[in-house]
């Protein structure tokens, strides 16, 4: 059992030796510095939103020492996630990976770099969740929730699996009491479109929408048994130039069933701005499906 203890340490502390160069401190609000990942080599830094509390003056600790300036390119509140550029060049890159293969029970290492020197924590994932929607309104296909202890300073480090890969972003900020990772797909979704664009440009039709009973022989034919009930319709909204009037019932958008507005807020979210989209409406009592152009919204609208 001590054999098996010391190799296991022994592991645990050569991940920590691997990943380390690519975990970063961020200083960017007045309290304890928070950490950051290194995205590419030539200065691209993945955080945490909710530890950049200021958009200039931010400077980044590197691991041999040097501090160094950094832009903020762009920042997405709703998944808690910002990219910063670093005047640096020759970063080290931790290997990446995807959490496919992850199972609740599985280890992990939280790692952060508060000061100069990393820091890490264990734990175990106790959860994979799905189709969450955070409380600034963005949408997780999947999180990753764990026990480890989130120290101060350790929001925007990595989640690190045994194979020494960092599958998550950590973050304190989602969930108030609960240590969640933001997986590296919705990562590398938000970060591409943030070095794009500046912003995430989500979604947006223009519609109040309220659940409503569909008649028996619909629930039948579609497989489910409420659809939303469009209440209002914005004047020049994505949704009015696409045919959509008050009173037709959303039942599907983008081939997803729409049986609750968190439903509609979900599909939005991860839909772009000029995508067209098939929306299958209920109206007057038929099923009918309209091309509507995709606008772009801001936090809270539909």
């Amino acid at each position: 059992m001590s054999e098996l203890l010391l190799s296991l340490s022994e592991a645990l502390a050569s991940m920590v030796q691997a990943v380390g160069p690519g975990v970063v401190r961020v200083e960017a609000r007045r309290r304890l510095p928070a950490s950051g990942i290194v995205w590419s080599s030539d200065g691209i830094i993945v955080t945490a939103h909710h530890v950049i509390e200021r958009g200039e003056g931010i400077r980044i600790g590197l691991p041999d020492g040097h501090i160094v300036p950094t832009t903020l390119l762009g920042r997405d509140p709703a998944v808690d996630l910002a990219v910063l550029r670093a005047q640096a060049t020759d970063l080290m890159v931790p290997t990446w990976g995807e959490p496919g293969d992850l199972q609740v029970g599985h280890l992990v290492l939280a790692l952060a770099r508060p000061g100069q020197a990393i820091t890490a924590t264990l734990g175990i994932v106790s959860a994979l969740g799905q189709s969450w929607r955070t409380s600034a309104g963005g949408s997780l296909d999947l999180y990753l929730q764990t026990d480890v202890v989130m120290y101060p300073g350790f929001s925007g480090g990595p989640l690190v699996d045994t194979r020494g890969r960092v599958i998550g972003l950590n973050s304190s900020a989602l969930w108030r009491g609960v240590s969640l990772a933001i997986p590296t797909p919705i990562l590398r979704q938000t970060v591409e479109t943030l070095l794009a664009y500046g912003r995430v440009r989500r979604g947006y039709l223009g519609v109040g929408a309220q659940p409503v009973r569909l008649p028996s022989a619909l629930i039948q034919q579609l497989g489910q048994e409420t659809g939303l009930l469009l209440a209002s319709v914005e004047p020049e909204s994505p949704a009015e130039r696409g045919g959509l009037l008050v009173g037709d019932i959303l039942v599907a958008l983008d081939g997803q069933p729409m049986r609750h507005v968190d439903d509609l807020l979900a599909a939005l979210h991860r839909l772009s701005a000029g995508s067209v989209a098939v929306i299958r409406i209920v109206r007057g009592g038929q099923i009918q499906e309209l091309n509507v152009t995709i606008g772009e919204r801001g936090t809270s609208e539909a």
